[in-house]
């Protein structure tokens, strides 16, 4: 089988299981380095090709890259070729990072740094909610009831719908933005001159912003979901309603937040403290 014809039945097995275009691309792209680095068609790709490619192109990336990347070639492999080439393949431990996560002080002075309206609307709900950034993407109009004051994410990762609040700071804004793209027969709620607005828009948004404030730690439209989760924490919020706001599936993913919240441990005074009194 040519590559050409084994990436197009990837494809389409990628897209009968309504994997996301991220996903798509993602796997297509490993699959494609693979055939372009041995050189190979894919019947005749061994388990010791795979290994070299790791440990020429992966050995110094993130456990994440590697996890990835087999994931890509193992679906890729079985379901077109009915074989695992990478089941003795050892996968790494993936690494538990601490995310960044702006302060309150800094979040305001990011949104504050846009001055444009619909991209400090758009970069403020994506805080305000939690919000991926293909959350805030694919958010239609009909998603929105004004009425409840509440709105809903559709599919969002792993295809799970959820509840978001609108925020009582931003619902005039909402409201003008949704009367706006109805007249121009829009589905979405927020859109760009060609359309759909991609998530390469919001990073530069947000790029451009924190460097206005003057921010120094590495910003991105995620860190607003990780400053969201963060701050609720700090609040009291209990962390299964925080597990329900950001749409994770399991509380573990969202106990990650115990860790970045340092609001507590700064309060813990040093025992030096009190016997050196």
């Amino acid at each position: 089988m040519e590559k050409e014809e084994f990436l197009e039945k990837l494809k389409i097995e990628l897209k009968i299981s309504k994997n996301s275009e991220y996903t798509i691309r993602n796997y297509v792209k490993s699959n494609s380095d693979i055939l372009n680095f041995t050189k190979k068609q894919p019947e005749q790709i061994t388990t010791n090709d795979l290994k070299i490619f790791l440990a020429e192109n992966l050995s110094n990336k993130s456990s994440s890259s590697t996890i990835l990347f087999l994931a890509a070639i193992k679906y890729a492999f079985l379901n077109i070729l009915n074989n695992d080439i990478t089941a003795s393949i050892k996968r790494p431990k993936k690494e538990k990072k601490i995310p960044a996560v702006l302060t309150k002080d800094e979040v305001k002075k990011l949104i504050n740094s846009i001055k444009n309206k619909k991209s400090k609307l758009m970069i403020s709900l994506i805080y305000a909610c939690g919000f991926r950034v293909s959350e805030l993407t694919n958010l239609k109009i009909q998603d929105i009831d004004f009425d409840e004051k509440i709105g809903y994410v559709k599919q969002g990762k792993g295809k799970k719908d959820r509840i978001f609040n609108i925020p009582v700071f931003l619902f005039n804004n909402l409201k003008k933005q949704t009367i706006k793209q109805k007249q121009f027969n829009q589905e979405y709620l927020f859109t760009g001159p060609k359309g759909n607005l991609s998530s390469r828009n919001i990073q530069k948004i947000v790029g451009i912003a924190s460097k206005k404030a003057d921010i120094k730690k590495q910003v991105h439209p995620h860190t607003l979901r990780h400053s969201f989760a963060t701050h609720l924490l700090e609040s009291g919020v209990d962390i299964r309603k925080i597990q329900e706001l950001l749409g994770h599936s399991s509380i573990s993913t969202t106990e990650l937040y115990t860790h970045i919240s340092t609001k507590q441990l700064k309060e813990i005074p040093s025992p030096i403290d009190s016997l050196m009194k």
